[in-house]
């Protein structure tokens, strides 16, 4: 029988009051001291008079027995506190592991779409190769625009280049994330947004995906010019359960300087109620601007509350 986080952070505490009182008395009722009396006992410590009817009484000289018991068994020491490590980590600090609490290992992993490089044995040449990447291992400053794309399957098919981004020699591309990949975008987001530098959102033209490259802090979309657009989006591509973002879009076209690029698509999406998702782009693609229009650096001057 091994302990639980709830009575390891008990433990902790308990130990933390020790260093300046001579007992700590907790009360008997509830899971945790439940759990920590039947835990002692099916390691023969003694009690005794350290329970009354209502309370368990702490000394140092108990905490030092389960100290010395959990070592012994293999557990982790009172003071090891697992939560946010991973299992490797967890690992050195005994035979427990503890999946409840432990990192994810996709936590600050990103999917990444870079220029192929040498050749590999047995490996069919391809001329973009994709990396999973721990994010903290990305020298930011190497790359000069950041692209977050929508969809797994127009990541993976993303062409040699794009030449919409030849103003940015170094982009960095980067798939936007899901249940496996989403932490670790999201953390590298937040930290390319102290660069001040373009964060590009390359996905499908509907509510959703517009949503999305605000909430994440894009400051411009990649899009098929407006023209082509207007001619091929439908009203089969703006599904009806995104139609609680559009309020909140309705308000930013609204904030829009007059002449803003932006506003005739969003015209497209919620006046006529029609999008495109990713996979049908075709022809050339734009960089429109989500908010003020750049002139030499990157501009975030409108800004939105977009509900969850």
């Amino acid at each position: 029988m091994s302990l639980s986080p709830g009575a390891y952070r008990l433990l902790r505490e308990v130990r933390k009051k020790l260093l300046h009182e001579p007992g700590v008395a907790k009360s008997r009722s509830g899971k945790v001291m439940a759990e920590i009396e039947a835990w002692c006992h099916e390691h023969d410590m003694v009690l005794g008079m350290r329970c009354s009817t209502r309370t368990l009484r702490f000394d140092r000289e108990l905490l030092a027995q389960i100290e010395a018991t959990l070592v012994a068994s293999g557990l982790p020491s009172i003071d090891a506190n697992l939560s946010g490590l991973t299992t490797a980590e967890q690992a050195r600090h005994g035979n427990r592991e503890e999946k409840g609490v432990r990192e994810n290992p996709r936590d600050h992993r990103v999917l990444a779409s870079l220029p192929a490089g040498s050749a590999r044995p047995g490996i069919a040449a391809t001329p973009r190769h994709v990396h999973d990447l721990d994010w903290r291992q990305i020298q930011l400053s190497a790359f000069d625009v950041l692209v977050q794309v929508e969809n797994l399957d127009s990541f993976y098919g993303l062409a040699p280049d794009l030449p919409a981004l030849t103003s940015w020699p170094r982009p960095l591309l980067l798939y936007r994330g899901d249940s496996h990949y989403g932490g670790g975008f999201g953390r590298l987001a937040q930290a390319w947004a102290g660069t001040l530098k373009p964060h590009v959102y390359f996905g499908d033209f509907d509510a959703a995906g517009i949503r999305n490259a605000l909430s994440s802090g894009a400051t411009d979309l990649l899009l098929p010019s407006i023209t082509w657009l207007a001619e091929r989006a439908t009203p089969e591509h703006l599904p009806a359960e995104q139609q609680h973002y559009q309020s909140a879009l309705h308000d930013y076209m609204a904030r829009l300087p007059a002449g803003h690029p932006l506003t005739d698509y969003l015209a497209i999406l919620l006046e006529q109620q029609r999008g495109l998702r990713q996979q049908w782009f075709d022809g050339q693609l734009v960089v429109v601007p989500l908010g003020a229009i750049r002139s030499d650096a990157d501009s975030r001057d409108c800004h939105i509350h977009i509900p969850r």
